[in-house]
């Protein structure tokens, strides 16, 4: 929430990347190490060690729900104590369709709430709102003007999303935010980006842009423009989540659980009350099988529920099927409800609490903003400088 080797183009002239995908073979799990900020200043001063950076985040569209949880926000608890962690609410990614404004501006402070509900300790990362650091969107127009457009077509999504509302009428963020992504990305110099399945192209993207603005502006070039660190952007790598933690729709075993799914009934959310828990799960799609199994390719339905199931009991597979493999659907639909209220009524309880509270809430994000802008704008700085930009004076 698999390392990949990152190339040196600024050591050689050779010619620009042109996009690549992540191949599977290449993705490991990764130990937490100590990570260089940078190679040592221009006056040969050494590097500062620090712990390996970890940057993610996700859109405030929609309700979060248990995908976003058990596939990202969960798994995030466990990396702030291992990495130096930044966590943001990526409100601006949520304008690349149309949107209600204050829709928007709910679900922002809605999503940091249950940030820190889920277990997120600002004592540990920052957790900050993406517009409230405005590098992302400088960084972002730098970083447009040097990506071949033919990249970005390429994208998986905005062929889909294009094609769905109409290749004419979207707006040009759709085609144009997978830069304003790998800004977001870059701007910490972050060593790993925990990605799921559907988003190892976009964090290609990002290693791509990385390896381009090197060539282009970095080594030698940016040493004699004055610049304290010569590699401008480190080229992140992929942390691959554990297994097991794709959430699909409740409605359909073979698609992701999305926000955008018409059907409330596909997904639950974080927020949901206990009875419409009960119900999601009483309508959820499942098969003609007798009991329950992993396994089996004609069952995804199955798999899904004994995913989820695991998931929030903390039981082993082997454990699950023990405990409720031999049950008809029948009978396990009440038992996972019961285990899916369970898990939630804490998080909801928390998340109530912070809520309560606007003003301790608007201060972890100012603190977050403040923290990720100091780390955000030496970056910008540097890079501006290599492109050529006069130092100004930010107000």
């Amino acid at each position: 929430m698999c390392l990949l080797p990152a190339a040196a183009l600024r050591h050689r002239p050779v010619p620009l990347p042109a996009a690549r995908s992540i191949s599977a073979s290449a993705a490991q799990q990764v130990a937490p190490e100590t990570s260089s900020s940078e190679a040592g200043d221009k006056q040969g001063k050494p590097a500062t060690a620090r712990r390996q950076r970890v940057l993610s985040g996700v859109q405030p569209t929609g309700s979060l729900h248990l995908g976003n949880y058990l596939g990202a926000i969960r798994n995030w608890v466990k990396l702030q104590e291992e990495y130096d962690t930044f966590f943001c609410v990526v409100d601006l990614h949520a304008i690349t369709m149309p949107h209600e404004p204050r829709a928007l501006l709910d679900a922002t402070r809605s999503s940091a709430a249950l940030y820190i509900a889920c277990g997120i300790d600002p004592a540990k990362a920052s957790i900050f709102v993406q517009s409230h650091v405005p590098a992302h969107t400088e960084l972002a127009w730098l970083l447009s003007c040097i990506t071949p457009i033919g990249w970005l077509r390429k994208m998986i999504q905005f062929k889909e999303k294009s094609k769905k509302a109409g290749a004419e009428e979207v707006g040009t963020g759709l085609l144009t935010y997978p830069v304003l992504m790998a800004s977001d990305i870059l701007l910490y110099q972050t060593d790993l980006v925990p990605v799921g399945e559907d988003q190892r192209q976009h964090l290609e993207l990002a290693r791509d842009v990385a390896e381009r603005t090197n060539y282009l502006f970095g080594g030698k070039k940016a040493k004699k423009m004055g610049c304290k660190h010569t590699r401008l952007l480190k080229v992140p790598e992929a942390l691959i989540p554990p297994a097991g933690a794709r959430v699909m729709s409740l409605q359909d075993g073979t698609s992701k659980m999305s926000k955008s799914a018409e059907s409330d009934l596909s997904r639950i959310n974080l927020l949901d009350p206990t009875d419409a828990i009960v119900q999601k799960v009483k309508r959820a799609k499942t098969d003609a099988f007798e009991g329950l199994e992993w396994d089996n390719p004609e069952r995804p339905e199955a798999r899904n529920l004994l995913t989820i199931y695991q998931c929030v009991t903390g039981l082993s597979r082997e454990e699950v099927l023990a405990d409720v493999g031999g049950m008809r659907w029948g009978d396990f639909k009440p038992r996972l409800a019961d285990a899916l209220v369970a898990h939630l009524q804490p998080i909801q309880q928390r998340y109530a609490e912070v809520m309560r509270d606007e003003g301790a809430l608007d201060a972890i994000l100012a603190q977050g903003a403040d923290a990720a802008a100091v780390e955000a704008y030496a970056t910008l700085d540097n890079v501006r400088q290599a492109m050529g930009f006069a130092a100004g004076r930010r107000r």
